[in-house]
């Protein structure tokens, strides 16, 4: 009776789908095939352990893409909550990814040094302790576009045409807009043939997403269900006569350039135009983009002054006598936050709309690394002595050199300061940091003759060791007045810094 039931609603074209099924011990009735199973349900049948997704995560607020240094856990091992998994250079740094679950570490999807992966891209597969971890499913982006495809139509045999062929990958064509694609996007209009420009990219930066091919996709077969043509690939172009040779010479320009740029071959003499294209690390092409935008958009003012370090030389010998080593660049640091301290309309940031003044005084320093400039932050600076900013500042540099600091250690801050004295820089101009709104450019401490009056109040030439500081501010909330009136305050506190004790 069940059985005839079944039948006469419709269960002869399910039947058909049965056909070469598996048999079920005990029963005449067979389950179907792979294939079978997936058409009636509409979704994929599980091939292995079901795995859990280690996905690309975002450790800066920057960062867009990012690099795999190193796998700290093997496919095999067990993985807890909170432990290393991999090195990941962003944008910033070389950051350590920790592990957000429990498991065993299944599959490794992304290789060490594998470049400019995308946030949420999968790197890795977890399983729960006790699976056979060597049976994880690899997931193919997701969901199973083919599952939301017809089967495909049985194809007669025709006469072999040249012109037909499978559909070939999407490739920038004259007079048509470009689409940016996702991966799993690309790979289902290139199976099915479709066209992206049918539909509106919903993805950041007008990204095609994979939900926008199945949208697309689903669509072609509600229309015109069954009918995927395939693609007719244009015929060659013919060829163009080439120009004779008194043509070219009668084009040729007194400065001929090769159509492609000669490469220059190892061993032997470079060749006239030659040169050796160097990648750009994440690091360098986020500095070029934050310049860029910093000068492009944050109108920068400039103020200098010239500062009489004898006091701090004199000062830092006596401390050294006690085995205390403290740099000028540290007495520096200190003066600055003093000086942001007696005037915190300067310890601002700018967020686009309005004006923030921040409570604590955080100073960034900036640090150069074979990947580029990075600046870290120390923290609460005004309330810290001289020795401990020394201390502070030598260790987030050695970190900042190894790649190691973490985001905490070089995101926010309120101030910058950079210095190239240690070069023979005896002054330079800095690029304000956003959304910080003053960045102050130190240069070399430098002999000069000063004419001074004795106790008697003759005039006498005496040499002191002068040091120019550049201030770079942002004419939208530090105004010239402002800037004028903090380089007077600083040059005060450098030059006696016995005040800065006070404070």
């Amino acid at each position: 009776m069940a059985a005839s039931l079944w039948l006469s609603c419709g269960g002869k074209r399910v039947a058909r789908l049965l056909l070469g099924g598996r048999p079920v011990l005990g029963t005449g009735v067979s389950f179907p095939a792979r294939g079978g199973w997936r058409h009636l349900h509409g979704t994929r049948e599980l091939l292995g352990t079901p795995g859990i997704k280690v996905l690309m995560p975002a450790l800066s607020p920057t960062m867009e893409e990012g690099n795999i240094v190193k796998w700290l856990k093997k496919e095999g091992e067990t993985v807890n909550v909170g432990d290393a998994l991999c090195e990941i250079e962003t944008d910033k740094a070389v950051v350590t990814m920790e592990s957000s679950d429990d498991g065993i570490l299944a599959k490794i999807l992304v290789e060490e040094g594998s470049k400019n992966v995308r946030l949420g891209s999968l790197i890795g597969l977890l399983v729960e302790e006790g699976q056979d971890w060597k049976q994880v499913e690899i997931p193919t982006d997701g969901s199973d576009p083919s599952s939301l495809a017809p089967p495909a139509p049985a194809l007669t045999s025709t006469p072999a045409d040249p012109s037909v062929s499978a559909p070939p990958k999407l490739e920038h064509q004259p007079g048509k807009l470009q689409v940016r694609l996702s991966p799993a996007a690309r790979n289902i209009l290139e199976t099915h043939g479709l066209d992206p420009s049918n539909i509106t990219p919903s993805g950041p930066r007008g990204i095609f997403t994979k939900e926008d091919a199945l949208k697309l996709l689903q669509e072609k077969q509600k229309g015109k269900p069954g009918e995927l043509k395939p693609l007719v690939s244009p015929a060659p172009p013919q060829p163009t006569a080439m120009p004779s040779a008194s043509q070219a010479t009668a084009v040729t320009s007194a400065y001929p350039r090769p159509a492609v740029p000669p490469v220059s071959t190892p061993g032997q003499p470079a060749a006239l135009g030659t040169f050796t294209e160097i990648p750009a690390s994440n690091i360098r092409r986020i500095i070029a983009k934050r310049l860029t935008e910093s000068k492009t958009a944050i109108p920068h003012a400039y103020a200098a002054a010239d500062c009489d370090i004898d006091a701090i030389l004199k000062l830092r010998k006596e401390l050294a006598k006690d085995d205390i080593k403290v740099s000028v660049n540290d007495f520096i640091i200190k003066a600055t936050a003093v000086t942001l301290k007696q005037m915190p309309d300067v310890n601002v940031t700018w967020d686009g709309e309005v004006c923030r003044q921040l409570q604590s005084i955080d100073i960034s320093i900036a640090v150069a690394t074979d990947r580029g400039l990075i600046t870290p932050i120390i923290k609460d600076v005004a309330a810290k002595g001289i020795k401990e900013i020394a201390a502070s500042a030598k260790a987030l540099a050695k970190k900042a050199r190894d790649g190691k600091l973490l985001p905490e250690e070089y995101q926010g801050g309120s101030f910058s300061i950079s210095n190239l004295g240690m070069f023979g820089i005896n002054d330079f101009t800095a690029v304000i940091n956003p959304p910080q709104a003053c960045i102050l450019a130190v240069g070399r401490a430098r002999p000069e003759l000063k004419i001074v009056e004795d106790e008697e109040g003759n005039e006498k030439l005496q040499q002191h060791q002068l040091m120019t500081v550049t201030l770079s501010s942002d004419g939208r909330v530090v105004d010239d007045e402002l800037a004028s009136k903090f380089l007077e305050t600083l040059k005060a506190n450098i030059e006696n810094p016995m005040r800065l004790a006070l404070c």
